[in-house]
């Protein structure tokens, strides 16, 4: 794969001097940049290591002297991060699947696939089945009966759809992704101590030990346009209602999302988040990593969660959290600000203690 610098700077709408016809087949950090390499410089502390490199191309913050830099041309990215999207869609190479249907792979006959779809090897899809035009389902995937997966997808290695999910256009999963398994739900035939504890917050009262009785997940997944899940996370059915992500949404890997929970448009749960059963999660909100959600509660629109909390009761639109229990950021920063202090303040009330110990001694 080659790009000269225009055809670059070009798909990335960005501006673009010196030799734009220049050609660079890969993107490499400044210090590691060979002569066919762009480097990606996007800031000072990033250029520093370009002489150290043998890039003739770079990209720059803009305003930056390139030609003191000692390269032949450049692009300036006023939003880097945004820069490193377009380029990195340009270069990125995929996984070398062949297209069409692997000789291994087991087709239900009554399943529907679209034009140009790619099954891999020892993948299996099942009755009913429809596959999007355009959708790569990978090695080894399991792909449940009744099961609809909309256009130009990607099911990634060992992937399992349980049945009658139904995903939308550019859907991706990444490695051992597990999307309709039945949801953890299980009750006992009289009250348990759990239930108790849940209501009198301490006291399991006098429950008796019982066995567990499975609820079955008689609901599935929806997941809609242009969400892409993490290796390894999970995704449970609904018990009566389906499971719901919506459209844009992106799990990071080993996030787990509970039974009959609904999450919204353009969110983010980075990796290791969990998220209950039945929890209502609103648009455009972050999840830092490690966030834990406790069921049947909502979080607003707008919501961001630093990483490591966890969150046990309704968080209002916009609001941001941290901590355990979550409580608004600027709280827990103050919390953790004093009790970096209890030492100090334990030892200061022990040499109090002693004082008035001491004078009332000499009294």
């Amino acid at each position: 794969m080659t790009f000269t610098i225009q055809q670059i700077a070009e798909a990335l709408g960005a501006e673009a001097v010196g030799d734009l016809s220049l050609v660079v087949t890969r993107a490499a950090e400044p210090g590691d940049a060979g002569v066919s390499d762009l480097a990606l410089a996007m800031s000072p502390k990033y250029a520093q290591d370009l002489a150290s490199g043998q890039a003739r191309a770079a990209i720059l913050w803009p305003d930056a002297d390139w030609q003191k830099m000692g390269l032949s041309a450049a692009i300036f990215a006023p939003r880097p991060r945004m820069a490193m999207s377009g380029l990195t869609r340009m270069l990125d190479r995929g996984q070398g699947g062949e297209p069409g249907v692997h000789p291994s792979a087991v087709i239900d006959p009554s399943a529907r696939l679209g034009d140009n779809v790619a099954v891999g090897p020892l993948a299996v899809i099942g009755a009913g089945a429809r596959i999007g035009a355009g959708t790569t389902i990978g090695p080894q995937c399991h792909v449940g009966a009744d099961v609809h997966i909309g256009c130009d997808g990607l099911l990634r290695e060992m992937v399992s759809i349980g049945a009658r999910a139904v995903i939308g256009d550019r859907f991706i999963a990444q490695p051992g992704a597990r999307i309709g398994a039945d949801g953890f739900s299980f009750v006992t035939p009289e009250v348990s101590g759990a239930e108790n504890v849940r209501k009198t917050l301490g006291d399991q009262g006098d429950a008796k030990a019982q066995s567990w009785v499975r609820i079955h997940s008689l609901g599935a997944v929806e997941i809609g346009d242009d969400v892409e899940v993490g290796a390894n996370c999970t995704i449970d059915n609904g018990t009566i209602r389906s499971t719901r992500i919506g459209d844009g949404t992106k799990l990071d890997n080993l996030v787990h999302v509970g039974h009959n929970t609904r999450i919204g448009r353009d969110c983010l749960l980075c990796g290791q988040c969990g998220v209950s059963g039945s929890v209502e999660i609103g648009n455009n909100v972050i999840l830092g990593g490690q966030t834990g959600v406790v069921d049947n509660i909502f979080i607003g629109d707008g919501a961001i969660a630093g990483g490591g909390t966890k969150i046990l009761s309704n968080v209002p639109a916009g609001r941001v959290v941290m901590g355990y229990p979550a409580v608004k950021m600027e709280t827990h920063t103050e919390i953790y600000k004093a009790q970096r202090r209890l030492p100090r303040l334990a030892r200061d009330i022990a040499a109090l203690q002693k004082a008035v110990l001491n004078r009332g001694s000499t009294d």
